[in-house]
């Protein structure tokens, strides 16, 4: 299935080749993939993926929830971006994606984005974490239920390579290019604003005034601007502080690329001090500061610093709730593959790139449990399919769901389950 999803007017990239190399990677892989834009929306579709999209806001719709979809793949298009051309990441309703971002001019305008696929068979584990987070009646149970026996279960390692072919097929997009249409018309409206800014200045220039000095009440508002997620209000400040530094700096472009080089220090420690991750921000900084000289005139260097003022916006505010979920779902997946093995809080926070004590944090919030707490429920959970085969002895089983004591099992399953691990096996679990 091929869709046409949204007016394509702004696109900087060449999207008829990006839609004819993506339908050949969806047609030769059967995977169904989509294209987005720079704001996380999609333009173009193959397969019948917007039926999770449309599924998400509904089920989001009946429970009084905003739907993260666009957010979700921006997430996804931004951490590509971050780690090399691809990543894979889980959406908050448990389905795994891929993301190869579309570069222009190494400014991100777009992405695709496979999927989505599940890397385990759907369990009880998964669908209640999904029940649970969105609040579901029996009736959305039952659309659920019947939307995840249509999403395909393909292996890890599969799922990698899918993710490096698309990030092949991306690259080969991605290229330089001059700005469009609208975004000449967005860059233009930032100089038209820090133009207002510096007659107003040359206005008030005699005289004593706030304004005859650098305006650092106008910088420590941007920072809180910043650290709220405010785009608009944010914009409109840095345009300020932008009329000002050009305005007292006699249009020496030197000058004027030595004040932006502060100004994306001190708001990327705005959005550090937001709760945007660290580590992101400190990666995006790297590649902001050695980028600057490749700017040559004003109008480049504003119009790309107002992109680095969002780009730290949406670190802060839209994408830390999706980064957590994502998160989660990685350490879920990684639980739900090695919990016959000994398994600790250290290990899996290690494996999403987290402080243990950080993680231990987030998973309880998420979770609404202690790490140790849903590691035995996955345990137990597996035990029970277990102990209803009567030619696995129990000391087997112990171990097979990764247990080392008898009477610390049976405690747990007990507590979890209510009844002793010999009286479900007595009872077929229906004791």
């Amino acid at each position: 299935m091929n869709i046409q999803l949204r007016d394509t007017n702004e696109i900087t990239f060449d999207l008829d080749k990006a839609i004819k190399s993506l339908k050949a990677y969806s047609q030769s892989t059967g995977i169904e993939s989509f294209i987005i834009d720079s704001k996380g929306q999609c333009i173009h579709s193959f397969g019948k993926n917007t039926e999770l999209c449309n599924l998400c806001q509904k089920l989001r719709d009946n429970t009084n929830k905003d739907s993260q979809c666009a957010s979700v793949h921006l997430y996804g298009s931004y951490q590509a971006e971050r780690f090399g051309g691809k990543y894979i990441f889980f959406c908050p309703m448990g389905f795994v994606h891929w993301a190869a971002p579309i570069t222009v001019d190494d400014t991100l305008f777009g992405a695709f984005i496979g999927g989505p696929v599940l890397m385990l068979d759907p369990d009880e584990f998964m669908l209640n974490d999904i029940i649970k987070e969105n609040g579901l009646n029996d009736e959305q149970v039952r659309e659920l239920n019947e939307y995840i026996g249509k999403v395909p279960v393909i292996e890890p390692e599969r799922v990698n390579n899918l993710a490096e072919l698309l990030a092949i097929v991306a690259g080969n997009i991605s290229k330089g290019n001059s700005l469009s249409y609208e975004q000449k018309g967005e860059a233009q409206e930032i100089q038209s604003d820090i133009s207002e800014w510096i007659h107003y200045m040359k206005a008030i220039e005699q005289q004593e005034s706030e304004y005859s000095t650098y305006p650092l009440e106008k910088e420590k508002l941007l920072l809180s601007k910043i650290a709220l997620g405010d785009k608009q209000e944010s914009q409109k400040i840095l345009n300020e502080i932008l009329g000002y530094v050009f305005f007292s700096s006699g249009n020496d472009f030197e000058v004027i690329r030595a004040r932006t080089l502060e100004l994306i220090v001190l708001l990327s420690r705005a959005a550090v001090e937001g709760g945007a991750n660290v580590e992101e921000i400190f990666g995006l900084n790297y590649k902001y500061l050695s980028e600057i000289y490749q700017y040559k005139t004003v109008e480049d260097l504003t119009f790309w610093l107002s992109k680095i003022m969002a780009r730290f916006t949406d670190c802060v505010f839209n994408l830390a709730d999706i980064r957590h979920k994502d998160t989660i779902y990685k350490a879920l997946d990684y639980i739900k593959r090695n919990y016959a093995n000994p398994i600790t809080l250290e290990e899996v926070a290690n494996h999403v790139f987290l402080n243990p004590s950080y993680f231990s944090k987030i998973f309880k919030n998420e979770m609404k449990c202690t790490f140790v707490a849903y590691v035995n429920k996955v345990r137990i959970n597996a035990s029970k399919n277990l102990l209803l085969n009567n030619n696995i002895p129990l000391s087997d089983i112990i171990a097979l769901v990764g247990f080392d004591d008898q009477s610390y099992f049976t405690k747990v399953f007990k507590k979890e389950v209510g009844i002793t691990p010999g009286k479900f096996r007595a009872t077929r679990g229906r004791g």
